[in-house]
């Protein structure tokens, strides 16, 4: 049975949305949506191919408006048409394919765009301080307790699964965000990369942040979640505590069979 839980034990909370809603021509793929995370809190985001998890991510992210509904960010109205004012209020995202340039070392990877500037030691132009921003990446990782990489001037083309998704997350985390959204962190990672992955995401909730991850691997979920938000053809369809749930009570969930649904017809879920 669904264990359906009030977000109001959550303090702070740091973003909520409100009947989020967002169609392509037919294709209802978001329907009066409700979702929030809270500081120093991992919620997964779950649900079957074509759910609506990834449409909900992008309208948090900046990058797809919705048609309807209300962002609330630390308990005030928000306003996100684009990436750039997610950034500006605290949300960094770190997509699947995380964006990295193989040809380019760690440091240059972190600050790809937010390159650090030397004074130009009395000369007439700036140049790109190296020192410093290999210090602050040895201290940014270190502050993660990213211990895999021993030399951040190695190409990011010759890191691991593991070693490339700690990158992409330390990079994220540049801008001092609140929230951080990972999509399908451990995809096609092996057993100790995964294990790096979710201690990392452990380590941004102990440090307060709100962490949002998609993923299809119910058992890495259940490893690193503090709740579970189910969507089914666009619809909020279940919400679980980890701590009071089984896997067959979110598979459940994400098939409509405790609801006694056909999982392929959206007419019975409405």
């Amino acid at each position: 049975m669904t264990v359906e839980i009030e977000a109001t034990g959550l303090e702070p909370l740091l973003l909520s949305l409100k009947g989020v809603s967002k169609s392509f021509g037919a294709n209802q793929a978001l329907s009066g949506v409700d979702f929030e995370v809270g500081a120093g809190e991992v919620v997964a985001l779950v649900g079957d191919n074509g759910a609506g998890k990834s449409t909900l991510v992008k309208a948090i992210a900046g990058v797809q408006l919705c048609d309807e509904g209300v962002f609330y960010f630390k308990g005030k109205p928000a306003k996100i048409t684009n990436p750039q004012e997610a950034a500006a209020l605290g949300i960094a995202t770190v997509y699947q394919d995380l964006a990295l340039c193989d040809n380019l070392d760690v440091v240059a990877n972190l600050y790809l765009g937010r390159e650090l500037f030397s004074d130009g030691a009395g000369r007439a132009t700036y140049a790109i301080d190296e020192t410093a921003m290999e210090q602050s990446a040895l201290k940014l990782l270190d502050s993660l307790a990213v211990t895999t990489i021993k030399d951040v001037r190695v190409h990011v083309g010759s890191l691991s699964g593991g070693q490339r998704q700690a990158v992409a997350i330390a990079r994220s985390l540049l801008g001092d965000p609140c929230v951080v959204l990972l999509d399908e962190p451990t995809a096609a990672l092996g057993v100790a990369q995964t294990e790096q992955v979710l201690k990392l995401i452990g380590t941004l909730r102990e440090r307060g942040l709100g962490v949002v991850i998609i993923s299809h691997n119910l058992e890495n979920v259940f490893a690193v979640a503090d709740r579970i938000i189910v969507l089914r053809l666009g619809r909020r369809a279940a919400t679980f505590d980890t701590s009071g749930a089984s896997r067959e009570d979110v598979v459940s969930a994400i098939t409509g069979a405790e609801f006694g649904l056909d999982s392929d017809d959206p007419e019975e879920s409405a």
